[in-house]
């Protein structure tokens, strides 16, 4: 949020609170100073009228794979970091998303100076966490960590000791286990994917496991030390597409908060039992199934296995999502918006946001409630950093009071 800003002090009045625990119709937020001052749950007047709209906290995104694709939107065609995250920057505005966090991936297959090298991944955290504070949205750093890379363990460390990134998610795309468990639905979509036969799609995967493939001990050597890395920086640790039971034990015993995207219920159900939140895509429970044909975030909300919703490759279907899940959560629209606010606040340590709280951070969504719903403003610490007109008067409501 540029410096020169200040923050708005006012009412917004006869909204519809989505709060930590049930939803308020008629309620109304204060914003002073940055944050939420106080709550009513009658109209107030002389404040912004919003007439039955709804008011969500702004959405936390703990994995968002769209500054890669910002930064490389066709392959071999390089955006700079000055072009991309300015773009991605007022696409997760409007999408509500107040908190998020940049899923950037050091990955073993890359050559030097490709997406996913550690050079090019080094250089782009450096970039992100250099220009953040001039945008709108409170950006943060995901590394993916490709536990088959030695090479990145140093580079890692290095970033981690600088203060550039946020969290670190444990990962192994070696086809055969997690998110390509099968090989035969994983060779259809290479060959899809780069227009081959699928005896072409199926030498390729069968070079990919022979490049990838490492001995289990210093797979595990790679991952001890990555966790104990963030232990020691206080850095939240994530597992990624686990897929057994042994796995998310293992991911539990080296100190993960976070499943990421189970790919079995018995993974997610494991990982839940040992205390970890099961993240997954806000685009798989949005369409009902997950386009790679694993776990479907519908079916793991249904046994409570399901803690946070993530854009995964989509910010703008984190709203939907909420709004289909609410009709089968034990709580509503309140348990499913917290899968979007309040449990990834609480994963992450972000104990100043994720709740219509008084004494929070005022990060707010705004949406109008019709259809599958749409962000119409948002807030980052009481200032508009997103709106598209239909709440009348609100810039000038806020630039007058500010």
């Amino acid at each position: 949020m540029p410096q020169n800003q200040r923050s708005a002090k006012m009412w917004l009045s006869d909204f519809t609170l989505v709060l930590p625990d049930r939803v308020v119709e008629h309620g109304s937020v204060r914003i002073e100073n940055g944050l939420i001052a106080d709550i009513a749950e009658t109209p107030v007047p002389g404040g912004l009228p919003g007439n039955g709209l709804q008011i969500f906290p702004g959405f936390i995104d703990m994995h968002g794979d769209m500054i890669e694709i910002e930064m490389e939107p066709r392959m071999k065609v390089d955006f700079p970091m000055e072009v991309a995250l300015p773009h991605l920057d007022a696409r997760l505005a409007a999408s509500g998303v107040t908190t998020a966090y940049a899923a950037v991936s050091f990955s073993r297959a890359a050559k030097n100076g490709e997406r996913r090298s550690f050079e090019h991944t080094s250089e782009t955290i450096r970039n992100l966490h250099a220009l953040r504070d001039s945008c709108r949205v409170d950006h943060k750093i995901h590394a993916r960590f490709d536990i088959t890379f030695d090479n990145a363990v140093g580079v890692l460390a290095d970033l981690i000791e600088a203060g550039t990134v946020d969290l670190v998610s444990l990962m192994d795309h070696t086809p055969g286990q997690g998110q390509y468990r099968d090989i035969e639905r994983h060779v259809a979509h290479v060959a899809a994917l780069r227009g081959v036969s699928e005896t072409e799609a199926r030498q390729i995967v069968t070079t990919r496991i022979a490049e990838r493939s490492r001995p289990q001990q210093i797979l595990l050597d790679n991952m001890r030390q990555v966790s104990e890395l963030c232990q020691s920086h206080g850095v939240a640790l994530a597992s990624h597409d686990d897929d057994t039971a042994d796995k998310a034990h293992l991911m539990a015993d080296l100190g993960a908060a976070i499943g990421e995207f189970p790919v079995t219920l018995e993974a997610a159900k494991t990982a839940a039992d040992r205390g970890m939140m099961n993240a997954m895509g806000a685009p798989n429970a949005m369409r009902g199934q997950s386009y790679s044909g694993n776990l479907s975030a519908r079916q793991a909300h249904e046994k409570g296995l399901l803690h946070i919703l993530a854009a995964d490759y989509h910010p703008g279907a984190i709203l939907p999502a909420i709004r289909i899940l609410a009709d089968t959560d034990p709580n509503g629209l309140a348990g499913a918006a917290a899968l979007a606010t309040a449990n990834p606040a609480k994963a992450l340590g972000l104990a100043d946001r994720g709740r219509l709280q008084p004494g929070l951070r005022a990060d707010l969504a705004v949406v109008d409630p019709e259809g599958m719903g749409r962000v119409i403003a948002s807030f980052s610490r009481g200032e508009v950093i997103f709106s598209n007109g239909s709440l009348n008067g609100l810039a000038e409501r806020v630039q007058a009071v500010a």
